[in-house]
């Protein structure tokens, strides 16, 4: 009994310490089969605690009535089907008639109480099914990406959801995104995820700095094409709008629009073309975007409503030629001037990290989702890298992106800096990757002048 004791002591003590130090090794351990138990002993009290049931069918009261037995009692969602994940529980539930998935999704909070879980959410599968995702601890908080992940063309992973699950960012569903955040607010970080993702691919990256180049020149070698000034961004983004001129030439050359050739074949993009006639696709990185379209004098005037044109040109126009924008920056606001939300309403794809204002995460969320920018402005500073993701659909979630220091991202884009297409139209801003100039001491350190 002495024996059994210590061992109970042990191995409860043993939880603790995972729980406390390692939740994703206690969850997988001990945490997932705690929850699934208390899952379906609490199930059917739960769902009527929450108003989640619904009365039996007539027949069935007067079945009962007619053979002198108990009245039925009121019947929850029917659980199909119960899995196990590495953060929670996945389970699918069959909704009775007069039920709604708004339903499930009002009652999460009361539901994650009930079931002494970390979150719930909930998403309708299809019609009359719903899938319940549950977390057994804060994923966010120490963000572990799952070993293996899905690929596909122009699809990267680049950060955790809230729900455990794996946020993407997908190029050919989401052509365009706006990525906004404060000053340390973990921006930069998930940019180089996304830098990191799309560095193995056979895709053609393209960067802007005005930052004289901080954060993408170090990346250099796996990129096309880089600018670090308004002046060059300005010829750079010129080159980019002749090169989708030229790629919609080549595809109306080979459209093949012939009674003989099949509606499904004729091409209306480039991932319609051929393997060997398809362009390479090109995603355009911009950081800090404030800094091309604010202004001082008229000739920055007139370089500021060049650059905004052809951002506003690729961003109706690049998606057929595989041109992608993803815009960045600390403010984006009508104050900077004619053309912005012009521009807004072209990116899709939506991510906000901590701002210092109400009027940022209104141009993010507000034409899409109202809901996000409340939450978009309650990211507490101490949280860097969570962030709002929505799109134009109305959905959006919490995420957070793995930490990725600039030398793990510098050491991937080395690693393969084979796949970088050269590109004639932008040979011209094709960066340098010789060794690092050195820094030039100041007048007032200078020994000559001293």
């Amino acid at each position: 009994m002495t024996a059994f004791t210590v061992a109970l002591v042990l191995v409860v003590a043993a939880a603790g310490l995972l729980r406390w130090r390692r939740p994703a090794w206690y969850w997988l351990a001990f945490g997932v089969t705690l929850a699934a138990l208390r899952v379906l002993v609490r199930y059917r009290s739960v769902m009527d605690a929450c108003g989640l049931t619904v009365p039996p069918a007539r027949w069935r009261l007067s079945l009962a009535r007619a053979t002198n037995r108990p009245i039925p009692e009121p019947r929850p969602p029917r659980i199909r089907r119960l899995r196990p994940t590495r953060t929670g529980l996945v389970f699918r539930l069959k909704l009775r008639p007069g039920q709604d998935v708004f339903d499930i999704a009002a009652a999460s909070d009361r539901l994650r109480h009930s079931f002494s879980m970390f979150g719930v959410t909930s998403r309708e599968v299809r019609s009359g099914v719903v899938e319940v995702r549950m977390t057994g601890y804060d994923v966010l908080k120490r963000v572990q990406m799952p070993a293996e992940t899905e690929t596909r063309a122009m699809r990267v992973p680049v950060a955790l959801r809230e729900d455990g699950s794996v946020h993407y960012r997908d190029y050919r569903a989401i052509p365009h995104a706006l990525t906004l955040g404060a000053t340390e607010s973990g921006k930069s970080v998930y940019q180089r995820n996304l830098v990191a993702g799309l560095a193995p691919l056979d895709v053609a990256l393209v960067g802007i700095d005005c930052k004289q180049g901080v954060e993408l020149f170090p990346l250099a070698r796996r990129f096309s094409a880089l600018a670090d000034s308004p002046d060059t961004a300005a010829e750079l983004l010129d080159a980019l709008v002749a090169r989708m001129a030229d790629v919609y030439r080549l595809i109306r050359t080979q459209q093949r629009i012939t009674v003989d050739v099949p509606d499904a074949e004729i091409a209306a993009d480039i991932w319609d073309l051929p393997d060997e006639l398809r362009p390479t696709p090109v995603v355009l990185l911009i950081d800090e975007v404030a800094e091309l379209a604010l202004y001082a004098t008229r000739e920055e005037e007139r370089r500021r409503d060049r650059i905004i044109t052809a951002l506003v040109r690729l961003a109706q126009l690049g998606r057929a030629a595989g041109i992608y924008l993803e815009i960045c920056g600390q403010r984006f606001g009508s104050e900077l001037g004619k053309g912005i939300t012009m521009l807004r309403a072209q990116l899709t794809g939506r991510t906000a990290h901590r701002l210092n204002d109400e009027t940022s995460a209104n141009m993010a969320f507000g034409d899409i989702a109202p809901d996000a920018v409340l939450a978009a402005i309650q990211i507490p500073a101490e949280l860097r890298g969570l962030a709002i993701a929505g799109d134009a659909s109305g959905g959006w979630h919490r995420i957070r992106a793995p930490h990725t220091s600039l030398r793990q991202a510098v050491n991937l884009c080395n690693r393969y800096a084979d796949r970088t297409p050269d590109l004639p139209e932008l040979a011209p801003f094709r960066p340098t990757t010789g060794t690092a100039t050195e820094l030039v001491p100041s007048a007032k350190a200078s020994p000559a002048t001293a």
